[in-house]
């Protein structure tokens, strides 16, 4: 049955006779409510984007990214740092549950669980409520987590030593080293390496010796190595007397060059 032009009745609804694409009205129409997407909207997404890479810039130019010396991998005494968005988890795995024999918890499982429960948040929760306060589930969790994230990062700033590894980053004059000398040979043999580094430039444990000859004689240098000093214990040095003889001149000839 037809009655009037170009409808249809289909029970007691109306629908048109002829299809239509689904054309969109013109701009025109909204004026201030939308614009078109090329160019208006994409130059304006550009002249933001040109901004804030140009402040980058100027501040790359203006504060320059602080450097350290070359990486020593046989350094152990290394303290090493994540950048600010990873300190969290850095610090998490300091506890004892999450280090050691459980890294792999504080590593995998936790980030895991955290970051699977932010995936599936969409089939989580999924109720048409907007408001916070209406959506318990939902802001306790994600207020629980913000609440970590900001607890494990500040202990994890207050609890670096930011000296040390100021320290252990400096960048000093490199002094050539004969890694063949006895002298050398003796450091190497009585586990020395290990806290003032390959290159003998020191590190957070210990100082450098590159330059020790210009303050101590190498009587005292064997004095410090037998009975130790400071942060150093002694009875370290387990060689011979020839051997300790060899190691002192070996520092010591190392402030002449």
């Amino acid at each position: 049955m037809h009655r009037g032009k170009g409808m249809k009745f289909v029970g007691d609804s109306r629908v048109s006779a002829e299809r239509k694409p689904n054309i969109p009205k013109d701009y025109s129409e909204y004026p201030g409510k939308t614009e078109a997407f090329w160019p208006n909207f994409l130059l304006k997404e550009w002249l933001i984007g040109s901004i804030f890479l140009i402040g980058y810039l100027c501040l790359t130019v203006a504060h320059p990214s602080p450097l350290e010396r070359i990486a020593d991998p046989t350094d152990t005494s290394y303290i090493p740092l994540p950048d600010w968005y990873f300190l969290f988890l850095y610090q998490l795995l300091k506890y004892e549950y999450a280090s050691g024999p459980y890294t792999v918890i504080g590593a995998m499982i936790i980030p895991g669980l955290a970051f699977g429960a932010l995936l599936l948040a969409p089939w989580l929760d999924k109720g048409p409520e907007r408001r916070p306060s209406k959506r318990p589930i939902a802001t306790g969790l994600m207020l629980l987590a913000l609440a970590a994230t900001i607890f494990l990062t500040w202990e994890s700033v207050v609890n670096h030593d930011w000296e040390a590894a100021a320290k252990q980053g400096e960048i000093v004059e490199e002094v050539e080293i004969n890694k063949e000398d006895p002298g050398y040979k003796v450091l190497e043999a009585n586990g020395c390496l290990s806290c003032h580094g390959t290159e003998l430039t020191g590190g957070p444990a210990a100082p450098a010796l590159t330059k020790t000859g210009e303050t101590l004689s190498p009587e005292e240098i064997a004095e410090i190595a037998v009975n130790g000093r400071g942060a150093m214990p002694g009875g370290l040095f387990k060689g011979t007397d020839e051997e300790l003889k060899q190691l002192s001149e070996f520092i010591h000839g190392l402030s002449a060059q």
